[in-house]
């Protein structure tokens, strides 16, 4: 779901139903409702508070917390840049740069077509190797502005050829 207004509360509901009694329920009941919405609304907060007994300043709390929670839509790609300081003494200024120029759009934000989000992270955990970026859920390393230029062309063309 690409619509901040639109997002499916039955769904919700079910998911927070269907995992409120696990023991530490509520990353379970983050991430799937993530991975279901996309993002987890600010409406369903309230409905996973009253399910586990805790206060939306708690649920609010936590997703604060992890950023790999988002609260708002994100675009079809998820771009995030390392900015840690290995990774910055291995060019990843000159890559942000050129990402948010390429990408017309700066950090938590999402391309006009809603196909890319750029996030900042902190670290991938591929020091040796940066810049680092990761696109979805793959680290891809040494990354420069030509090869983020490809990366970002392919997931494009890919989606083309797909429609």
């Amino acid at each position: 779901m690409n619509n901040a207004l639109q997002w499916d509360q039955q769904a919700v509901i079910d998911i927070v139903h269907s995992l409120h009694l696990k023991e530490g329920a509520l990353l379970p009941i983050l991430h799937a409702i993530q991975d279901s919405q996309g993002y987890i609304p600010k409406a369903s907060i309230p409905i996973i508070a009253k399910a586990l007994n805790q206060a939306v300043a708690e649920i609010h709390g936590v997703i604060s917390f992890y950023e790999d929670f988002r609260t708002a839509p994100v675009g079809q790609h998820v771009i995030q840049l390392c900015r840690a300081e290995a990774c910055q003494a291995r060019g990843a200024r000159q890559l942000e740069a050129h990402a948010k120029a390429s990408l017309k759009i700066d950090y938590h934000n999402t391309t006009a077509d809603k196909e890319f989000t750029l996030l900042p992270v902190y670290c991938l955990g591929n020091c040796a190797c940066g810049p680092s970026i990761k696109v979805n859920n793959d680290v891809v390393a040494a990354v420069s502005p030509e090869k983020f230029d490809a990366i970002t062309s392919k997931l494009t063309t890919y989606v083309v050829e797909l429609n």
